[in-house]
């Protein structure tokens, strides 16, 4: 029962991370004058969009299957 109780708790600090992290390429990628880096931060930025958003929904399928 506890281990299900902090499943929560690291899900949220993980998703608060990765939203700091989407934020911080946002921001690189708008603050870069070389093209070729504003490329890079965007698909970073993408990239940790969709590691956030994945997590999620392999959770729920892994509950489902338990």
């Amino acid at each position: 029962m506890e281990a299900r109780s902090q499943r929560p708790k690291r899900r949220d600090g993980a998703v608060s991370s990765l939203n700091v992290a989407i934020e911080a390429m946002n921001l690189a990628k708008e603050v870069s004058s070389i093209t070729p880096a504003k490329a890079i931060f965007g698909a970073v930025g993408a990239l940790l969009a969709m590691i956030r958003v994945c997590p999620l929904f392999y959770d729920e399928m892994l509950q489902a299957h338990v």
